[in-house]
């Protein structure tokens, strides 16, 4: 087995290998943490720890379609290629406002 997962993961781009993961905890009606620093190419999960009801994720300033409901224990993630700051909501509270710094 160790034989076939070498050259597998010699096989991935540099980039991919150093790829990262945040987590943004979706409870008590915020976005926790607030505001989260990634690297170009990480991926930021959002995750809902609350008990009852859902939550979006939409980025609505760049346009793009609000993300699918997360109900309690789902999650919904992107991948940020570019530097940048991305503000974002939830659709249902928008009183409710993130931000993700990509470096």
């Amino acid at each position: 087995m160790r034989r076939l997962l070498i050259p597998l993961l010699l096989m991935l781009p540099l980039g991919l290998a150093n790829a990262g993961t945040a987590e943004v905890r979706i409870e008590k009606m915020k976005f926790v943490p607030e505001e989260v620093r990634v690297k170009a190419g990480d991926t930021v999960v959002w995750k809902s720890y609350e008990r009852r009801g859902y939550h979006t994720v939409w980025f609505k300033d760049e346009g793009l379609a609000e993300s699918e409901p997360m109900f309690p224990e789902e999650s919904w993630q992107r991948n940020f290629d570019k530097a940048g700051t991305y503000t974002y909501i939830c659709g249902p509270h928008p009183e409710m406002i993130g931000r993700v710094i990509v470096e």
